[in-house]
């Protein structure tokens, strides 16, 4: 940040390296595009597209206005095998999410596989009924000769020299993580052109230990998760999708929510060359996300920003986090691919 004393660059790094910690001990990473990165939300979501296999990635830099705040990225796929000569799918889906936070790089890594059971309800149009579950490795680990604190204030200036004051028994820890949900997926409207869902999830079911001391009372806490999502098609050129989530863990509860508008591109609006997307998300109270996304079938792209609109506004200058998303969805060469069935799992 430009125009900062040198106290107040101590303290801003020093809420940073507070606000770092805080988040290994309570709420989970997330991201504003939220609705690309769907096993994060919810791991009965795997196999909700139009394919046969999807792979996304999202990163995300957050709060570098004034220091190393958060840099964050997220890869998941998902492969769908339909079940025999029934309308059902199974998903087999992968997560890996890389974190590193605040000046003493705070870094996790999990790597979470996930299986998804899609059950047809109905012959007719697309209907599913999902139960998937999630589950990994974790680990997250702290740079202690990087940690700045209070104790290295001497009243007048931040003395190196001084002792941090933390005596941390392990700079890593490590654990296993599970999560689990369940979803709904239909089609609906005029010749089954609309779609919508709605989902549950409980993230974090064996709780386990999340404490650099070592102090088997601090869990991570369980953290609910209900989404819902809904595509309608306007006109031949236009469609207009909104999503949203809630989500709640331990004393920290968020809502995000928002629209986007898509225009077709091209001589085909069946299959269009392009569709551009322009919308705006929103969590509530802290900040507002526009959102500007191109599908280039199969390939498609997003960028978003977060203009800050919290109690942090003043520090931030408004600025929040820059995200970039890419996702492909394909199809494969077999006689059962999703390409030519009549009912399956999409959004």
């Amino acid at each position: 940040m430009r125009n900062l004393n040198p106290i107040k660059k101590i303290y801003l790094t020093l809420a940073v390296f507070a606000a770092s910690i805080a988040m290994a001990y309570s709420q989970d990473l997330h991201f504003s595009q939220f609705f690309e990165a769907p096993l994060l939300r919810n791991p009965a979501l795997a196999g909700i597209f139009t394919g046969d296999y999807r792979i996304q990635g999202v990163y995300r830099d957050q709060w570098n206005s004034f220091t190393n705040a958060y840099r964050t990225g997220s890869f998941n796929g998902e492969y769908k095998l339909p079940v025999g000569k029934t309308d059902d799918f199974l998903t087999l889906g992968l997560q890996v999410l890389y974190d590193k936070a605040g000046s003493a790089g705070l870094t996790s890594t999990e790597v979470l596989p996930a299986i998804n059971y899609n059950k047809s309800l109905s012959g007719r149009h697309s209907s599913y009924l999902s139960l998937g579950f999630m589950g990994g490795y974790v680990e997250k680990r702290i740079d202690i000769s990087k940690i700045t604190t209070n104790s290295q204030f001497d009243g007048a200036a931040f003395n190196p020299s001084l002792a941090s004051g933390e005596t941390f028994p392990t700079p890593d820890i490590h654990y296993w993580d599970g999560s689990v949900g369940m979803s709904y997926n239909s089609s609906f409207g005029q010749n089954d052109q609309n779609s919508m869902f709605v989902g549950v999830a409980y993230h974090h079911l064996n709780r386990p230990m999340n404490s650099f001391y070592q102090n088997s009372a601090v869990e991570l806490q369980p953290k609910w998760v209900f989404s819902g999502g809904a595509k309608f098609n306007l006109d031949e050129r236009s469609e207009f999708t909104i999503q949203a989530d809630y989500s709640s863990q331990g004393m920290a509860r968020e809502t995000i929510g928002g629209v986007m508008y898509g225009y077709k591109l091209g001589e085909f609006t069946d299959e269009p060359q392009y569709v551009l997307g322009i919308g705006a998300y929103m969590p509530l109270g802290d900040a507002f996300i526009p959102v500007i996304k191109l599908d280039m079938m199969p390939l498609s792209m997003a960028i978003s920003y977060d203009v800050n609109i919290s109690t942090l506004n003043t520090v931030s200058q408004g600025q929040g986090g820059f995200e970039l998303s890419i996702s492909y969805i394909g199809f494969l060469d077999r006689e059962n691919s999703a390409k030519n069935r009549v009912l399956c799992p999409r959004f």
